[in-house]
């Protein structure tokens, strides 16, 4: 019995399954290798069967166990047939495109410029040269191709740079022939990324040879052509600018500057190198001067995010001033533009600023003074950044009750919402209703996740409030909602989600 008894309780008791041998499946060096050299062969020729462009970089790897001269009759190839093609690429054809020409720029860089500097850098070049036909006759609205030839001119920044002392000099004075049909500023970028690197005996030489090429003035101020030739004009001396700051030339940078933009110079730019160069008082009169409003420059990082400031321009202006005044012993000059500067556009810097140049215990007079004005400020939006942003939740939460807001100012209210949840529930639940009723009222589709959200935040937030305080309660509130857009089924799909 007892044997029977022992052998019931090891038979209940649970059997401990085997340990599997865990393996990576990732290709790494050491996974690969454990393929064999056979499997690896059939699977690379497989995949250049399947994959153009993965061929060409295996074919060129090939070449370079021949030596950098057949590497570069394989690359000459390929550039010969990429300049003297002509048909169209639409958008359809565009990504295999890239991948194609990206071969070609990658067999360049990893094949033969380990090989031969100088030959892959000649490479480089003339890959450049072809992006004006080539751009031209492609769709390239994602800018894939465009990118494509953004990295050949930084590869060529960088093989630029290793380069000794003299073959870099001559390598950049190279550079400026070409400039003439630099349409996309390929070249003009790489030669503003070579000059900080360069010898100084080779600076003076450049400038010579940029000087020698700079086009003459349009004749007409008016049509494309001289549209160009002006464009191309200020390209040339602004890339003299750039040598002029690198010997330290402050005159010549002015000199330069004034024939660039003659009517609207820089004045800041000016003005900045002035004090660097400890010429104070030139550098107060040229950023007081009037300055006329020129073309407006916007990246297209700002385009896509949305963050262009059009009042940078004037805040570095007058934050230059500030210091240029500080430089001189000038201080309460310099104070009354913190506080008018603060008093326009609320900025906390500027503020922050003005506070710490104040004596012992006068701060916090004045920062209430500034709560008070800001309070006041015309635009409530720019004083509702200001009180979440220093952060004042108190003053931002009888702000929002003062005022009547536009929930399409999500920019503004979006942010303040969020910084006041912790602290001001009421006027984060307030915010928030206005967002989302703007969301439905304008029928906005692409922000109903957004909306989705913000509602959930309002259930959250309602546990917080005392009973009363925010009419009508969450229920009530939601049911309205549902009343008046229940047909918005995209929208109540995202709250359920």
């Amino acid at each position: 019995m007892a044997r029977k008894a022992e052998t019931k309780q090891a038979t209940a008791k649970p059997a401990s399954k085997p340990k599997r041998a865990s393996r990576k499946t990732a290709p790494s060096p050491e996974t690969l290798t454990e393929l064999g050299l056979e499997r690896l062969i059939r699977l690379v020729l497989d995949e250049t069967g399947r994959n153009p462009a993965f061929r060409k970089l295996v074919t060129a790897a090939v070449a370079g166990l021949q030596g950098p001269d057949a590497v570069a009759a394989l690359i000459d190839r390929r550039l010969t047939a990429l300049e003297r093609a002509s048909g169209y690429i639409d958008w359809q054809k565009r990504r295999a495109f890239a991948a194609d020409l990206d071969a070609t720029l990658t067999t360049v860089v990893a094949e033969l410029a380990p090989l031969d500097a100088r030959a892959g850098l000649d490479r480089l070049l003339r890959f450049l040269a072809a992006a004006p036909g080539v751009l031209a006759r492609v769709d390239d609205s994602s800018g894939q191709v465009h990118g494509v030839f953004d990295r050949a001119a930084e590869a060529a920044a960088t093989l630029g740079k290793g380069l000794a002392p003299a073959e870099a000099a001559a390598f950049a004075e190279r550079l400026v022939p070409m400039l003439a049909a630099d349409e996309h500023g390929l070249v003009e970028d790489l030669l503003y990324a070579l000059i900080p690197d360069l010898p100084e005996a080779a600076l003076a030489s450049l400038d010579s040879g940029l000087a020698a090429a700079l086009p003459p003035r349009p004749v007409k101020a008016g049509g494309a052509q001289a549209w160009a030739l002006q464009l191309e004009r200020r390209r040339t001396l602004r890339l003299r600018q750039r040598l002029a700051d690198r010997r330290g030339d402050v005159d010549a940078f002015i000199a330069l500057e004034c024939e660039a933009a003659p009517e609207h110079p820089e004045r800041t730019a000016i003005a900045e190198r002035l004090l660097g160069a400890g010429r104070l008082d030139e550098a107060l009169d040229w950023v007081r001067r009037p300055q006329k409003r020129g073309l407006v420059v916007v990246t297209r990082e700002q385009i896509v995010t949305g963050q262009f400031d059009p009042e940078a321009p004037d805040r570095a202006r007058i934050d230059l001033e500030i210091r240029i005044l500080d430089a001189l012993g000038r201080g309460s000059e310099a104070q009354g533009l913190r506080w008018g500067q603060f008093a326009r556009s609320l900025d906390a810097g500027m503020l922050r600023a003005h506070l710490a140049k104040l004596p012992d215990f006068e701060d916090e007079d004045a920062l209430e003074r500034a709560f008070a004005h800001a309070a006041a400020h015309p635009d409530p939006y720019r004083a509702l950044h200001f009180f979440t942003h220093w952060p004042k939740p108190d003053r931002a939460a009888r702000l929002v009750a003062e005022h009547a807001w536009d929930g399409g100012r999500y920019e503004i209210l979006v942010p303040a919402a969020e910084a006041l949840e912790a602290s001001e529930p009421l006027a984060a639940a307030r915010l928030y209703r206005l967002l989302v009723d703007d969301i439905l009222e304008r029928g906005r589709s692409a922000a109903y996740g957004h909306g989705a959200r913000h509602l959930s935040t309002l259930e959250a937030l309602d546990a917080r409030l005392d009973p009363g305080t925010l009419m009508p309660n969450h229920a009530e509130y939601r049911a309205g909602l549902r009343k008046a857009h229940g047909r918005k089924a995209a929208f109540w799909s995202q709250v359920r989600e």
